[in-house]
């Protein structure tokens, strides 16, 4: 089986063409999805030859959808009101959706959620502590996100310690323009950073992460200030484009090391907030066996896997200089004394999706 997966995130759009036995036979990276872009997804799509199936990136199910689901147009509307949930992803997606069902009307296509990873997180972790009657009538719950990398980031870490999930407890590290943390433990989800949207949570490149409600609520309250200017400033302006000036963590490390002080302040916000983040699930899973890096800064910035573990000796975790600055690839960056094993993993998303495409279509 052929299988197209479209990976439409918030900073990029992946296609890949995946085989039977998960070889990559075509891949490309466009500029986020919209319509002027139209023609180029079109263009690329049809140089890929035959495709058997399509998988797509979903980032959000609600409560309506615990796992993957073929699509059809009434999957699309009901994701369409879900829309203002992840407003940063789920407009695009649905687009992409629509375009490629337009050029592969005979192609079953398969929509593989974010949030399906974290479906069965427990009541303790998933629920908030507002009224009930806010939580029943509008479905208020943590929902969590990047299940598709935190579930194939899991798997991958088990096999590389030559072991099963069962009783292993690792905190996956999706780091990249979105971040987010999750324990993991049999593997399954216990607990997570990302709620119920996409902002909660770690500082990202544009996002905000964690911010005290009565603040957002004190900043509502001005009369310069809409809820339209203030979402745009939590989704687009926050995070490392608000601290240092750019999303970029490449240059916004390069310019702490030059002495930036905003960029040098950025980077020790992000860490402070990271490490943070993973004692925090570490907390959850009553000890750590392992911590795995993956996503674009997570696999391609070994400063930040440093300081991150240089505060983080007393999980048991320390990293290995050369192993940590020479690593490619899928690898061990732990040092031989650390009790923790810290791994780099790739981030494999179009595996994780192709994945669940068979399982629905062999069902």
């Amino acid at each position: 089986m052929r299988i197209l997966v479209i990976n439409s995130g918030s900073s990029s759009l992946k296609l890949g063409l995946i085989g039977p036995d998960d070889s990559v036979l075509e891949s490309d990276h466009l500029p986020p999805f919209d319509h002027a872009a139209e023609q180029a997804l079109t263009d690329v799509i049809r140089g890929y030859g035959h495709i058997d199936a399509i998988g797509h990136r979903i980032v959000h199910g609600g409560d309506t959808y615990t796992g993957p689901v073929r699509i059809d147009r009434a999957v699309v509307q009901r994701l369409q009101a879900l829309s203002d949930l992840a407003p940063l992803h789920q407009p695009r997606s649905l687009a992409v959706v629509d375009t490629v069902m337009s050029l592969l009307p005979d192609a079953p296509a398969v929509a593989c959620f974010d949030t399906a990873f974290h479906a069965g997180l427990p009541a303790a972790a998933a629920t908030y502590a507002l009224p009930r009657e806010w939580r029943q009538r509008w479905q208020l719950r943590r929902y969590g996100f990047h299940g598709l990398s935190h579930s194939y980031s899991s798997r991958r870490a088990a096999k590389l310690l030559d072991r099963t999930q069962d009783g292993l407890r690792l905190v996956t590290c999706h780091l990249g323009a979105g971040a987010s943390l999750t324990a993991v433990r049999d593997g399954r989800s216990i607990d997570t950073t990302m709620g119920f949207t996409p902002i909660e949570g770690l500082v990202m490149a544009t996002r905000s992460g964690n911010v005290d409600p009565g603040l957002l609520l004190w900043l509502a309250q001005r009369p310069e200030m809409t809820l339209e200017d203030l979402a745009d400033g939590l989704e687009h302006r926050s995070g490392l484009a608000g601290l240092a000036g750019t999303p970029d963590m490449r240059a916004v490390l390069a310019a702490a090391e030059d002495g930036a002080p905003e960029a040098r302040l950025a980077v020790d916000v992000y860490i402070h907030r990271l490490r943070a983040g993973i004692a925090a699930m570490a907390a959850s899973l009553g000890g750590l066996d392992c911590l795995a890096f993956t996503g674009g800064v997570g696999e391609n910035a070994p400063t930040v896997r440093q300081h991150a573990a240089d505060g983080l000796g007393f999980l048991g975790i320390a990293i290995d200089e050369d192993r940590n600055r020479g690593n490619a690839g899928d690898g061990e960056i732990g040092s031989t004394s650390a009790t923790v094993a810290t791994l780099v993993i790739s981030a494999r998303e179009d595996l994780e999706i192709a994945l669940e495409v068979r399982q629905v279509l062999e069902q």
